[in-house]
């Protein structure tokens, strides 16, 4: 190949030859031509490599690894040898819908100042479409707050400036395993801010052989470090202990057990939320704030649904619209059923 790409796309491949062509189509559909794929192969024991070779494209470049060494590391030596001004991250089973890398491109070329681009999510589950569950719109400040409690962009949706990734050692960190693409975001932040396209342009592929399903434990207690990590950036030795309670109940979306929980849970994102709103001044906050409401609600009414809390123990003396109250009675009823079967089943 002559000149160098304007966009790398990497992507860390292993035993993934029933999917791969799906997206590796979706890569050739991209209505922005000028890419390549840097695929590195972790010792696929099925045909990865072969269908990778087999598409005849000159733009996808195929390394093989020598010995397996997990995605974090294929995903580096990727980096390593790609050529573009910006990197697109792209799993071996999600699907890029046509425009993704044009308006992607034409972001980052508008924005200096911004170092990665996203874009909207929706899910794909046994071939059907599905609205994704991440948070949008995501304006740059909703972006910088829900960093602080769950990854808010999806791995596969992500383009971002080379220039600014080289200047991390290493590119991704191999002790966080399996929440690599949040610490990624969260050490790419101090050289621009983070930004979303609010379009889907990107389809997620859930099934049972995903990293998140067979590898939940792991992943979770790297997000609980992570999380740990950046409330003491803020707040230092103040910094509340709800890391682990935000990766079981915003990010798993796990009910909580009691109100007291729930108490602990919403005190520490008050402590968290006020000292984010003294590091961003000037900054139109109110998404913030919709955002906490939002979330507020949602643990309220698995827990509710699931028979953990009662309604008077999770409102106190706040109102809510009528057709949210209304949701809350109604989740109470089957919180309530639920909590009579397991008292006859004895589980």
């Amino acid at each position: 190949m002559s000149g160098a790409p304007l966009v790398s796309v990497i992507m860390a491949v292993y035993n993934g030859a029933a999917l791969l062509p799906e997206t590796l189509a979706s890569l050739q559909e991209q209505t922005f031509g000028d890419w390549e794929l840097v695929a590195v192969d972790d010792c696929s024991t099925d045909d990865s490599v072969a269908v990778l070779e087999r598409l005849g494209d000159a733009r996808v470049r195929v390394i093989r690894s020598e010995a397996n060494g997990g995605p974090v590391v294929a995903r580096n030596r990727a980096f390593a040898e790609a050529r573009g001004r910006y990197v697109a991250g792209l799993d071996q089973d999600d699907i890029s819908l046509p425009e993704r890398f044009a308006r992607q491109v034409a972001y980052l070329d508008a924005r200096p100042d911004v170092s990665l681009v996203s874009c909207a999510t929706d899910f794909l589950v046994e071939g059907k479409r599905l609205p994704g569950n991440w948070p949008r719109p995501l304006a740059p400040v909703l972006i910088d707050w829900l960093m602080l409690v769950q990854n808010p962009i999806a791995w596969s949706s992500v383009m971002f400036r080379a220039d600014a990734a080289r200047r991390l050692d290493p590119f991704e960190r191999p002790e966080m395993r399996y929440v690599e693409d949040f610490d990624l975001y969260q050490r790419l932040r101090p050289f621009g801010r983070l930004a979303q396209v609010d379009e889907v342009l990107m389809l997620y592929r859930c099934h049972a052989g995903g990293a998140s399903n067979m590898f939940n434990c792991t992943m979770r207690a790297h997000a609980e470090l992570l999380l740990r990590e950046r409330h003491e950036a803020l707040l230092g030795e103040d910094a509340p202990d709800i890391a682990a309670l935000l990766v079981r109940h915003a990010m798993a979306r796990e009910p909580v057990p009691d109100a007291e929980t729930l108490n602990r849970l919403f005190a520490g994102i008050g402590l968290l939320r006020a000292a984010f709103g003294e590091a961003n001044p000037g900054e139109e906050l109110a998404a913030v704030d919709r955002e906490i409401s939002q979330l507020w609600w949602r643990v309220c009414r698995a827990s509710v649904r699931a028979g953990s809390l009662l309604i008077h123990n999770t409102l106190g003396s706040q109102s809510l619209p009528l057709g949210q109250a209304a949701d809350l009675v109604a989740s109470q009823m089957i919180g309530g059923m639920r909590a009579m079967k397991r008292g006859l089943t004895g589980r």
